[in-house]
């Protein structure tokens, strides 16, 4: 769950320029460890109790969320393929470029927190900024260019980053949804352990309530 909300707020930032998917998909995360957790204090009731119908009910919920993780796995995979890589390397750079070019308000801040949280500056180079047609300074770039943000470095270029936001953005995304996919497979494992545990219990209880009868 936590991951999941550390998820959407990360590509909450992301979003101006690569889409509301990733952002979706850390929704299902999100969902998926609420769920885990609810579930988990039903099992353990369950188990206490020694009730099959809630553990049974404990083992239907778990084979969903682990359906809602392949599901999520799936779209991790869908993401990797040629075709939306190369649609996201488009929409990064064309979207990015754009944000730079135009410097309108709904892109300003969004396009200087990226450029502070990756330490890059412009869209391919720090000199987009000179070709910029919503930034007034021709000879500067915003200070959240600097290594060390503080007021005017901006107009000093040995204090500025000089790799380009499109390619850190990719970099960035792409090493988080490697990451985040490994958390899902994880999560798979731990669902289907849950599984198996929840119908062992489940056979161990009915098996000691037909002794009990005899």
């Amino acid at each position: 769950m936590v991951i999941g909300v550390l998820q959407h707020s990360t590509y909450s930032q992301f979003g101006n320029f690569t889409g509301s998917s990733l952002s979706k998909i850390s929704i299902v995360l999100i969902v998926v460890g609420v769920s885990i957790v609810l579930v988990s204090l039903l099992g353990h009731i369950g188990a206490f109790m020694e009730n099959t119908s809630m553990l049974g009910s404990f083992i239907c919920i778990l084979i969903v969320i682990l359906l809602l993780e392949l599901l999520t796995g799936g779209a991790f995979y869908i993401l990797h393929s040629r075709t939306a890589l190369l649609k996201m390397n488009s929409d990064i750079n064309r979207k990015t470029r754009e944000a730079i070019y135009k410097y309108d308000p709904e892109n300003r801040d969004p396009i200087n927190r990226i450029q502070e949280k990756l330490s890059c500056c412009g869209a391919d180079t720090y000199t987009d900024w000179y070709r910029s047609g919503g930034w007034a300074k021709q000879d500067a770039v915003p200070d959240s260019c600097c290594v060390v943000k503080k007021p005017g470095c901006g107009q000093q270029e040995e204090e500025i980053n000089k790799k380009g936001c499109s390619m850190a953005i990719k970099l960035f995304l792409l090493k988080n949804i490697v990451w985040v996919g490994a958390v899902c497979i994880g999560l798979g494992i731990t669902a289907v352990f849950g599984v198996l545990v929840g119908i062992c219990l489940c056979l161990n209880i009915k098996r000691k309530n037909y002794q009990n009868l005899d």
